[in-house]
């Protein structure tokens, strides 16, 4: 089967765009190779809220169903909360139809396994092998399973939620919470999530139709709505979520973006006050980081790109906190997944135990100045440049290639890498002042397209 350029098949599952790369055949056809990878028995299915969303889920429906699985309708929910669902049920696994924060014309599968993790890349490898074989095991109509559905999918979640938070010390902080849910799938379980921890909601595109108010994407220049809601209404903190809501953004009570990054540097600073341990973060995540883990006496380590990348080191380290810098915090005390009601649990948790503004929380973290940027290009382009650059800057800083390539000179970072999730290479860089982090973005910019022109 020949798929167009667009289709996106990396450890972060397939994004393609609807109607043209990904179809309801193809659908079809990665459930059925999911499903003959799992084995025979319940696998829960969950969407974000876009409206290709139904489309997609019943041709998944179909092909989980063509090969002797038993599909478990967990309709409209956040994806940590799919993940929760699938270890609870012990299911053989779940899959979730979502294209995260790409724009609304695309959308995608994740496959998570029976532990609620996504795959890890032997084991996706393996998945993929089926699929591209295309030996699938199917069964006789005999032998087909009904449909089941989940009536309270987000339930387990919520419940793990609450008891790993001082969820009195929050109640008691009565605080006033603006949430920016970008009509995605946040907005399922949100306003429940916010009226059990005592706060008063103000919510935003909380109407869970898929059409977004403004690109998914929870970086500040899509948060304009959000930052002005947070003022005019005097609310003591805005949260913005991504369109499947494992991702968090957060707005002060100025109504200021501190940026996703700080997210993650929020809930470190946090966690490790209440119980010291190993962190664990990608390699694009924030130097802050590291100041932090150091000043709590504990180490960090980092991982490739990739939520599961991320989780297995977490979980082999045992770490007490972990996550990537975009606004992705994974806290394993709840489940080890890139969860946006985690963050805000956190978050609102320091808030009401220290008794401080999110600005003055915002204070107390080492300043770093991040920019982030693209240049189309394809993995194997990506690949050339990288072997190219890492001779012409060796000796200049520290030459890291798990991912890409990263560079560390003595204040600041660059970080070159192709995309899991669309056809292009991320360059970002990270320097004590914005100018210096503009700069070694335009820079190696520059360098990647002199060598994508090349033959």
């Amino acid at each position: 089967m020949k798929e167009r350029l667009s289709l996106k098949v990396s450890i972060s599952g397939v994004r393609g765009v609807i109607g043209e790369s990904l179809t309801p055949q193809l659908a079809a056809r990665f459930a059925q190779a999911f499903g003959t990878y799992l084995g025979r028995g319940k696998v829960i299915v969950g969407r974000d809220a876009r409206p290709s969303g139904v489309m997609l889920q019943e041709a998944v429906f179909a092909g989980l169903l063509s090969v002797g699985c038993q599909p478990v309708a967990g309709g409209l929910c956040p994806i940590p909360s799919l993940q929760v669902l699938t270890r609870a049920a012990q299911a053989r696994g779940g899959l979730a139809v979502t294209a995260s924060h790409n724009p609304a014309e695309w959308n995608g599968l994740k496959f998570i396994g029976g532990a609620g993790l996504f795959l890890n890349r032997s084991r996706f490898d393996e998945f993929i092998d089926i699929y591209h074989q295309g030996e699938f095991s199917f069964v006789r109509a005999d032998k087909f399973k009904p449909l089941l559905a989940e009536a309270k999918p987000g339930r387990p979640h919520l419940e793990k939620l609450f008891a790993a938070l001082d969820v009195e010390r929050i109640r008691a902080g009565r605080f006033k919470v603006a949430v920016d849910c970008v009509n995605g799938a946040g907005a399922a379980l949100v306003p429940e999530f916010l009226r059990e921890l005592g706060c008063r909601p103000l919510l935003l595109n909380a109407v869970p139709d898929g059409r977004f108010a403004h690109p998914p994407e929870p970086v500040p220049e899509n948060l304009g709505g959000l930052c002005r809601a947070v003022a005019a209404r005097g609310a003591d903190i805005g949260f913005a979520q991504d369109a499947d809501a494992d991702r968090l953004a957060v707005v002060d009570e100025n109504g200021i973006a501190i940026g996703e990054e700080l997210t993650l540097a929020l809930a470190v600073k946090h966690v490790l006050t209440k119980t010291p341990g190993p962190v664990v973060v990608n390699l694009s995540s924030t130097r802050a980081i590291d100041d932090i883990a150091a000043a709590a006496g504990v180490p960090v380590f980092r991982t490739r790109i990739g939520e599961i990348n991320v989780v297995e080191e977490l979980l082999e380290r045992e770490a007490v906190i972990g996550g990537e810098g975009n606004g992705g915090v994974i806290w394993p005390a709840v489940h080890p997944c890139r969860d946006s009601f985690a963050a805000m649990g956190l978050i609102l948790e320091i808030m009401a135990v220290s008794a401080k503004t999110p600005s003055a929380l915002r204070s107390e973290i080492p300043v770093y100045r991040m920019v982030k940027d693209k240049v189309a290009g394809t993995p194997e382009q990506a690949h050339r440049a990288v072997k190219e650059l890492k001779k012409k800057y060796a000796g200049r800083g520290e030459i890291i290639t798990l991912d890409g390539l990263k560079i560390v000179f003595k204040d600041a970072w660059v970080h070159l890498r192709p995309s899991n999730t669309e056809p292009i290479i991320r360059v970002v860089a990270e320097a004590r002042t914005l100018s210096e982090a503009r700069r070694l973005v335009r820079l190696f910019k520059g360098e990647l397209k002199r060598l994508l022109i090349g033959p």
